[in-house]
């Protein structure tokens, strides 16, 4: 009896041992950052220029989840897979890209070690869902330039195709 006991424990600790753990431990807060009404009305502007009439506005940043997926949504503490393009936001058109993931590959990230805009609203998209960001300087990189290609109180125009979630 007690050798059947011991193989069992045994058996039992090796595949419990093997499974994925879920990152239901997260400790790390979502973020709560708003941006002033004054960017909010920016990007408000830029919408309308462009005859954008879908995006939804959450902490003062505006999103259009183009396709939702069918996949699970990440959280803050999630590791993600994606495809994205970034481009500067000047005025009321497009500016520059400044930044995409290598073609035919996918970027892996931590949700939380990315920019506020991007943890605001990926949660609301599943994987394999695409999403356009419309993010102001508050939900971004703030008052800080990012190298020569994306100046300081920049506004950004992000499309994200989430391919994964980990």
């Amino acid at each position: 009896m007690k050798k059947w006991f011991f193989i069992t424990a045994i058996t039992i600790a090796v595949f419990t041992s093997c499974t994925k753990t879920s990152n239901t431990d997260c400790t790390i807060a979502a973020p709560t950052a708003v941006a002033a009404d004054s960017q909010k009305v920016y990007l408000q502007n830029y919408l309308a220029a462009n005859n954008i009439t879908n995006a939804t506005e959450k902490n003062g940043m505006f999103y259009v989840i183009n396709t939702q997926g069918t996949g699970v949504s990440p959280n803050i503490c999630s590791s993600i897979g994606l495809t994205y393009i970034g481009n500067l936001i000047n005025g009321t058109t497009d500016g520059a890209v400044f930044d995409s993931s290598t073609p035919g590959s996918v970027s892996q990230f931590t949700l939380s070690s990315l920019i506020t805009g991007w943890q605001t609203v990926l949660p609301l998209v599943k994987a394999g869902g695409t999403v356009t960001l419309y993010i102001p300087p508050a939900l971004g990189y703030g008052a800080n330039a990012q190298g020569s290609s994306i100046p300081a109180n920049s506004y950004l125009k992000f499309r994200i195709s989430l391919l994964g979630v980990y």
